[in-house]
């Protein structure tokens, strides 16, 4: 009889990265012990099945991530009739990875001016770091892919320099969770300098009706009076 070396713990197929409902196969397997070889697979200190090869094929054994508590640190033990105590392997650790939210776009201010320097921010709120963040106005994306390790918000810095730079922008968030990115709401700078012409004229329209209004109620005791007592 062979003594048992230390087994191998891996995934069957696919990365360590797992998502909710997934089935996982983990594998374990010693090289080296004369069968029959019992394999028992641990979650932290738990036991959480047992198999008993009678060849030297690796133990299969299946999981179902129905909870964050099913990802997280693996390990399996084999042992023959002359293992003392069998051997173990190295962890393994199951992570799970969470879709992106829907990001959102925003800026401090929505008013800007010609030559004026602006901020886009970008951030989804939920999600397995690290995100990518990609910037786009119209159906053109206009920076780079940013990659965040931390949940802060990407941002983006644009210089306001044609009446094209006021048109509507969007941003879209991916992590490693397949097949899903999001994109965020739309976001349109305005004009300031139209604003800020347009306040004052109504500003001095709004004096001269009310100018007009007081000079009309202080000529009706000189005009529709005297006239009333004419008629008289």
């Amino acid at each position: 009889f062979l003594e048992m070396s230390n087994p191998k713990l891996s995934r069957a197929q696919g990365t360590l990265e797992v998502i909710m409902k997934q089935n996982v196969s983990l594998s374990c397997h010693s090289d080296s012990g004369s069968p029959p070889v019992r394999y028992t697979l641990f979650k932290g200190k738990q036991q959480v099945a047992t198999l008993n090869r009678t060849d030297s094929a690796p133990a299969m054994f299946n999981l179902t991530i129905n909870s964050a508590s099913d990802a997280g640190e693996y390990k399996c033990k084999a042992e023959n009739i002359i293992a003392n105590n069998g051997k173990y392997s190295k962890p393994v650790n199951l992570t799970l990875i969470e879709p992106v939210s829907k990001p959102v776009l925003s800026s401090p201010s929505s008013r800007a001016n010609k030559g004026q320097n602006v901020t886009l921010s970008c951030l989804s709120e939920n999600g397995s770091l690290p995100i990518t963040y990609i910037f786009f106005r119209g159906r053109k994306n206009i920076s780079r892919p940013i990659r965040m390790q931390k949940k802060e918000a990407a941002m983006l810095f644009l210089f306001i320099n044609s009446s094209s730079d006021f048109g509507t922008y969007k941003c879209k968030a991916g992590n490693s969770f397949p097949n899903n990115t999001k994109y965020s709401n739309s976001f349109n700078f305005t004009l300031a300098e139209e604003r800020s012409n347009f306040q004052p004229l109504l500003i001095s329209l709004g004096l001269i009706l009310l100018l007009l209004a007081i000079g009309f109620a202080l000529a009706i005791p000189f005009v529709i009076i005297p006239s009333c007592k004419a008629s008289e």
